[in-house]
């Protein structure tokens, strides 16, 4: 009977898969995204929203928005406060301009009511549509060295270096070591085919940091279990509307819009397209309801507490193992709710654990580089500064605004307008008209 019902609203058969498939996938997203409920709270109480409030606000929006997305889209894709977003709203709108965090939210929550009238006119979607292949293509392969890059850092394996920008870390450290091993063993049980394995390979490195003295072995109950759920009644509804309106922030809002919309749209094109979940001609099922779900989940982040949610990239280690319908994304709420008592639980899993995982999905998803034509500049030039400027400016949203500023400008100087289409015009004035307000 369960499978039935499972199978009436995921479609699994037609997506060629099945429940322990999509639940072992959700785990696997799960537990490479669970970082998200201890940082997030952390940078935003640095723009003073009380800690314990902002960890239930990341939860419960995280929860809300990709069961949105999994029931309504049936996209294997998990929704949550997003990394760089809670940068923007922490450091440049409220440490930086001085804002109080409540009128910040309020901006947050202008900026998700522009989104979902975007996606209910269906102006978002035809965005998506616009944008050319060659681009299509950069953007998984940028978004690959992005996930990449990001697990070398935690890794350590990659470091900041005051003369060079980056270099190797102490590639002799336990830390590195135990990471590296693990990157190995993963990387052997997805060349053998093996179910699960960046599964196992995270909970083989987490078992591994903790014999080494990593990671603390749990030796009590408040280890594992918290015995009271956050409370956010400290952020519900404080988000100051009349405050963003009346300072007059068209700029942050603008920024807060522009940067969301990118940075999801080239997350579920990333990962629709490695997932092979799209059809033959590049369309994503259920797209519309995916923007709605994305815009819904931003204007309910506001009001819990927190900032901008969006399609998060992590959401791959998922796919990679399998992940092709709504199931997942199901999964993965329910993990972020049991992760309202199991928060201590969590916390063992360190960042060395599922740098791993990340590595191995950003070579999977380097593997659609082939379909770039290098033979024509017009079109390889701005599919490698989409790719490069990714991982190098670490922002999704920046090597998308190269990809389509390159593209616009090069086509025109060589005369090839007829490659030129509406959509992506607009879209590079967009972002050059954004790096224009980032600029004041």
């Amino acid at each position: 009977m369960l499978s039935k019902i499972l199978e009436k609203v995921f479609h699994l058969n037609s997506r060629k898969t099945n429940v322990r498939t999509e639940i072992v996938a959700g785990l696997t997203t799960f537990v490479t995204l669970s970082y998200i409920i201890f940082v997030n709270p952390s940078i935003l109480s640095q723009a003073g929203i009380p800690k314990e409030a902002a960890i239930g606000a990341t939860i419960y929006s995280t929860i809300i928005a990709t069961v949105l997305m999994g029931l309504w889209a049936n996209l294997p894709i998990a929704v949550a406060p997003g990394m760089g977003l809670n940068a923007f709203f922490t450091y440049t709108v409220v440490i930086g301009m001085g804002l109080p965090w409540e009128t910040a939210l309020g901006a947050v929550f202008i900026s998700g009511v522009f989104f979902f009238i975007l996606s209910v006119t269906n102006i978002r979607k035809a965005i998506f549509m616009g944008i050319p292949s060659v681009l299509r293509t950069s953007i998984a392969v940028g978004i690959g060295l992005f996930i990449a890059l990001i697990g070398f850092k935690n890794a350590g394996i990659i470091v900041e270096n005051k003369d060079t920008l980056v270099s190797f870390g102490h590639l002799v450290s336990p830390e590195v070591l135990i990471a590296s091993f693990g990157l190995i063993i993963t990387a052997a049980l997805m060349s053998r085919g093996i179910k699960g394995a960046i599964l196992i390979g995270i909970l083989f490195t987490t078992v591994l940091s903790m014999l080494f003295g990593i990671t603390k072995i749990p030796t009590s109950p408040t280890d594992l279990i918290s015995f009271s759920i956050p409370n956010i009644s400290d952020t519900l509804l404080k988000m100051n509307l009349i405050g963003a309106i009346h300072y007059g922030i068209i700029g942050i809002i603008f920024t807060f819009s522009i940067v969301e919309l990118f940075d999801n749209m080239g997350t579920l094109i990333g990962l629709t397209t490695k997932g092979k979940i799209i059809d033959q001609d590049g369309n994503i099922p259920n797209l519309n309801k995916a923007l709605v779900s994305d815009s819904t989940g931003t204007m309910i982040s506001a009001m819990l507490g927190t900032s901008t949610v969006t399609s998060y990239i992590e959401s791959a280690a998922g796919i990679a193992e399998g992940g092709r319908t709504g199931l997942t994304a199901l999964v993965v709420a329910l993990c972020f709710a049991l992760a309202t008592i199991f928060t201590p639980l969590i916390g063992i899993v360190p960042a060395i654990a599922t740098s791993p995982a990340l590595i191995m999905v950003g070579t999977l998803m380097f593997s659609e580089i082939h379909r770039i034509d290098f033979s024509d500049l017009t079109e390889s030039f701005p599919a490698f500064m989409t790719i490069i400027l990714m991982p190098l400016s670490f922002s999704i949203a920046n090597g998308l605004a190269a990809g389509f500023i390159s593209y616009i400008s090069i086509k025109i100087l060589t005369g090839k307008f007829s490659d030129i289409n509406l959509v992506s015009l607009i879209i590079a004035i967009a972002f050059a008209i954004n790096f224009v307000l980032r600029l004041h």
